[in-house]
């Protein structure tokens, strides 16, 4: 055959030609494929053990719910159907949750699906909870181990327990499920979230604090962190067994508490300021009046006489904002023995100092630092942005008077949140604001096998001069805590 005739022969060939070149063809495929799936085979047995979790991760299959699509029709059958009712205030929980789960057993009834009746009562309760609750976040939400969810996109889910992250295997359907889960969190507390306001603060029912970013702010998809608060708020106690105070520490600071000092609780964020704050505002009397003022209502204070205030951020319009600064501000016509400001964080912190300053002692408030000193410094720096234009030497003047103890926390190495300093402010030394450490941990000890921290807070020696001051509200307080190692004296084993 010359050329030409296998040219056409290609081009046109006929029923002999492909049944003569169809077998070695089929052959050759078959032959790839086999040697393929042993290549394939040789490599999975040659693997290591231990994988990275990256492509461990890659060669997992997903997960496949086998309802997914049903439940995912079934959840936009409900929110054709009573959406604009999800939000209605006129509505409470229960009434809500009754009229969603009789309009679910019609439309699971309307599917006809082969299901017992469990079966169907428990499809009904997992579109309920994707479509009134929260979804997967429902059982990391119940779960008391679980300290912070953050979720960094509808199929990447973390969470903090003791200090650690780990990745979950909880995931949301879609951006479509994970936007309603945000905006229906969102409405609840009268905020809203859309493309004209990307970024939003709010909170749950219980108190957890929620942040909420969508795009085009977040690139890769909506984000949302939940930092949740223990159902029972925390004690001394509690901090004490977790480690971090110990008993010197919580006996010390009751008492200055008690003696209406002046109190900033500093720390990094995450450091446990608010779990730290609650702690103290419990060892005020039950019998004075406190007004908490917050960005948004987390402090669980226990005592009866409590106004808690909380932040306002502007409308739709641009208008109606009620700041921090505002309430303070409004707080001190409202006759408070105590005010409690959730965090100082702008130009508020002024108005805080100068309540300090004018009778209103015992308000306790939190302050973004990492260390006694840098609170100091950062004090300075939100006073600035009252804009008052006032003198540095001034503004210190101001901090040097009204702050009495800075109580520094940190979250440590180990992942537990420990009180690191407990600093006394003394005054001024010309220009500069003098501080005196009564506590500071001592790191020396090192860790222990597990990596724990095996430190502990220490007295200096230095008996402070908020001694005396708690001595003459009455309150008795041993000499031996500010004496250095007064637990080995006493033969006490550390």
């Amino acid at each position: 055959m010359n050329l030409n005739d296998r040219l056409n022969s290609v081009r046109n060939p006929d029923s002999a030609t492909l049944t003569a070149v169809e077998p070695p063809v089929t052959r050759l495929i078959e032959a790839t494929d086999t040697a393929t799936a042993a290549a394939t085979a040789g490599s999975a047995a040659d693997q290591p053990l231990f994988q990275p979790a990256a492509a461990a991760k890659a060669r997992t299959a997903p997960t496949v719910d086998p309802l997914a699509a049903v439940k995912e029709k079934a959840a936009e059958e409900l929110f054709a159907r009573i959406g604009t009712r999800l939000n209605d205030s006129s509505l409470t929980e229960d009434q809500l949750h009754q009229l969603a789960r009789a309009e679910l057993a019609e439309i699971v009834a309307g599917e006809q699906l082969a299901l017992s009746t469990a079966e169907r009562n428990r499809l009904i309760d997992d579109i309920g909870a994707d479509v009134l609750g929260y979804g997967p976040l429902e059982p990391l939400l119940e779960d008391p181990s679980v300290s912070e969810i953050m979720v960094n996109r509808f199929d990447q889910l973390y969470v903090e327990r003791n200090g650690r992250l780990t990745e979950t295997p909880h995931r949301f359907t879609g951006e479509a499920q994970l936007r309603r889960v945000i905006e229906r969190i969102v409405a609840r507390v009268g905020r809203r979230i859309d493309e004209s306001s990307p970024l939003v603060d709010a909170r749950l029912e219980d108190g957890s604090r929620v942040n909420a970013i969508i795009p085009p702010l977040a690139v890769n998809g909506s984000s949302l962190t939940i930092r949740k608060f223990a159902g029972t708020p925390y004690t001394s106690e509690d901090l004490i067994r977790f480690g971090t105070l110990t008993p010197e520490v919580a006996a010390v600071l009751d008492a200055a508490v008690q003696a209406k000092m002046n109190i900033l609780v500093s720390g990094g964020t995450g450091t446990g300021k608010t779990t730290l704050l609650n702690v103290l505002s419990a060892f005020i009397p039950s019998d004075e009046r406190i007004i908490t003022i917050e960005d948004a209502v987390e402090l669980q204070l226990q005592q009866q006489h409590v106004v808690r205030l909380e932040a306002r951020p502007s409308n739709i319009e641009g208008r109606g904002e009620i700041t921090i600064r505002d309430l303070v501000r409004n707080s001190l016509r409202m006759r408070p023995d105590r005010i409690v400001v959730g965090e100082v964080r702008g130009a508020e912190s002024l108005d805080m100092l100068q309540a300090m300053n004018t009778g209103h002692e015992g308000s306790i408030s939190t302050l973004h630092a990492n260390s006694p000193r840098d609170a100091v410094a950062r004090m300075e720096t939100l006073v600035l942005m009252a804009g008052m234009e006032l003198p540095l030497r001034a503004i210190r003047e101001q901090i040097a008077s009204a702050i009495d103890i800075i109580v520094q926390i940190t979250r440590q190495k180990d992942g537990v949140r420990r009180v690191t300093h407990i600093t006394e402010v003394h005054g001024m030394e010309g220009d500069i604001v003098t501080l005196q450490d009564a506590f500071t941990f001592d790191h020396k000890a090192g860790f222990d096998a597990e990596g724990r921290v095996l430190g502990r807070i220490e007295p200096t020696g230095v008996r402070p001069r908020f001694a005396e001051r708690i001595a003459d509200h009455g309150i008795g307080l041993p000499a031996s805590l500010f004496v250095p190692d007064y637990r080995e004296m006493l033969g006490e084993i550390r």
